[in-house]
């Protein structure tokens, strides 16, 4: 994928204007479509249906509960729109504010961007193997689950909603094991 082509297929959706233009200043030709916050009115909605239609759809929220939720929406909405993910280190603002795609480094979209998940809803992961890689219910879990989220591309969520999108994506016991692995042993 071209990122700087002006031609960019996919359409990005995301939360507002400080959003598109940080997109925009980067990738001049990238289209976006703002949802003006965690509260996607029906016209935004019934728009990015429409658009998905054509082309497809990249949902590229903020790692953050409005961003998870305008997320949840959207995909819902388009099951078969593209999920780009920021880790919140990379979305944290230079001086104070909160968590933003807005704030992210050019490489880190470029990242997000290249780098992204379909969902699939075919995988063999258990939410007791989950739990017995020790990504639910311990006091390492939060930690071992944002490392991983890292590593998998797929970005934080508490425990419930990371292992179902561990699902949605596909990812099976023996790809989340050797994440979960390579997480612990530094690689």
């Amino acid at each position: 994928m071209e990122l700087n082509n002006k031609n960019f297929d996919d359409v990005v959706v995301v939360e507002g204007k400080d959003d598109t233009a940080r997109l925009k200043q980067f990738f001049p030709g990238i289209e976006t479509i703002e949802t003006n916050g965690s509260a996607v009115s029906t016209e935004t909605l019934a728009l990015i249906k429409k658009v998905a239609q054509k082309r497809d759809i990249i949902v590229f929220t903020d790692p953050d509960f409005n961003g998870e939720r305008i997320r949840k929406i959207v995909t819902q909405a388009v099951p078969t729109a593209k999920q780009a993910f920021v880790t919140r280190k990379e979305a944290e603002p230079e001086f104070s504010g909160s968590l933003g795609v807005e704030h992210a480094a050019k490489e880190a979209l470029e990242r997000a961007l290249v780098d992204l998940h379909e969902m699939k809803k075919i995988s063999d992961l258990t939410f007791d193997q989950y739990r017995g890689l020790g990504l639910a219910t311990s006091s390492r879990s939060r930690k071992l689950r944002e490392a991983v989220g890292v590593k998998l591309g797929i970005g934080y969520a508490n425990g419930k909603q990371f292992y179902k999108r561990l699902v949605m994506f596909g990812i099976g016991f023996s790809e989340l094991r050797q994440t979960v692995s390579e997480v612990e042993n530094g690689k």
